[in-house]
Formats: C-alpha cells, structure tokens, sequence
C-alpha cells in the first residue's frame, strides 16, 4: 500500500527513539549498576535498578542452552512479519503504525544486544513490593509489550468486510 510521508517518517522514529533510547539506558545500566544483582533503590522497594544478563525472551522467558539462537531466529522473524503487517496497513492507520513502530523498535533493541552479547540481554529494572517481584526487565522489553497491546486494541477494532450474499444465491436457496 502506498504510505503517505508523514506515517513512514512517524514509523521510522519511534523505532530510532525505541533503539537509542534502549542502547542509552542499558549503557548505562552496565556502567553504573555493578556489581550485578545487587538493587539500587529508586521509589523504596517499589521501583529498583538491578542489572541482571537476560538470556531468554523479555521478563527472563528461557528456552534452554540454546535460547540464544532461538531467540535471535526468532526475533528476524517476527521482524519479517512486523514488516509485512506495516506494508499492509491501510493509509491513515496511525494507532496501528504507531505500534508497529514501538514492537519492532524493542525487537530490534533486543536484537542488538542479543548479537553483541553472548551472555544476554541486559536487562535493569525492577519492579514490585516486598516478595513479589516482576521479572526484570528493559526499556526494549516495555517498547514490545506497549507495541503489543496498541497492536492487539488496533486489530480488534478493525470491523471484518463481509461481501454480502447475491440476492440470486438467496432466491434460489429459500425456495
């Protein structure tokens, strides 16, 4: 389909944003969070920074000894779907270019790191209240998840086009 200018150019910068803004925030989480798995304290035991070497998917989901290689393959990809389903959107769809943008800006965040790093993603925040603890996470991690629901919310409010039965074919069936 063709793509006004505007929707590229919104495209294209929530995934540079996504990308700088996860390669910043993990640099510096590898800089200033050492020695690992030891909490920094942001907002008491509500928000913390803990730098952790994911080497699963997002929220620390494993896929065995070889979950590097999994995820990488399967990272490309879901890029190669994200893509495709950014090629089909129609022209005006800005709820769904926009998440489009922020998933493949954390995929490819992820992915970077992923390919760097043979001891995984880098992954810093924490967050949770006493015992209960979401599994650490970054901000490629939250770009995907965010992406994800927009997506999702996008494509359930797209209304199915039924092409309406010829009035021959009913005549002939009520008879």
């Amino acid at each position: 389909m063709q793509r006004n200018s505007s929707e590229s150019a919104t495209f294209w910068s929530i995934i540079l944003v996504v990308v700088v803004a996860d390669f910043a925030t993990k640099a510096m989480a590898v800089s200033m969070l050492v020695p690992q798995h030891v909490p920094r304290e942001v907002f008491g035991e509500w928000a913390r920074l803990t730098l952790v070497h994911n080497p699963g998917a997002a929220f620390g989901v494993s896929a065995g000894p070889y979950s590097r290689q999994i995820f990488l393959l399967l990272t490309v990809v879901a890029l190669f779907v994200l893509s495709k389903l950014y090629r089909t959107t129609a022209p005006g769809d800005k709820l769904r270019v926009i998440a489009l943008g922020l998933v493949c800006g954390g995929a490819i965040g992820n992915l970077i790191d992923r390919v760097r790093s043979p001891i995984g993603v880098v992954d810093f925040l924490d967050v949770g209240f006493r015992d209960w603890r979401w599994p650490t996470f970054n901000v490629a991690d939250m770009a995907v998840s965010i992406g994800a629901f927009l997506l999702a919310w996008a494509l359930w409010g797209e209304e199915d086009v039924v092409e309406p039965i010829p009035k021959s074919v009913t005549e002939t069936t009520s008879a």
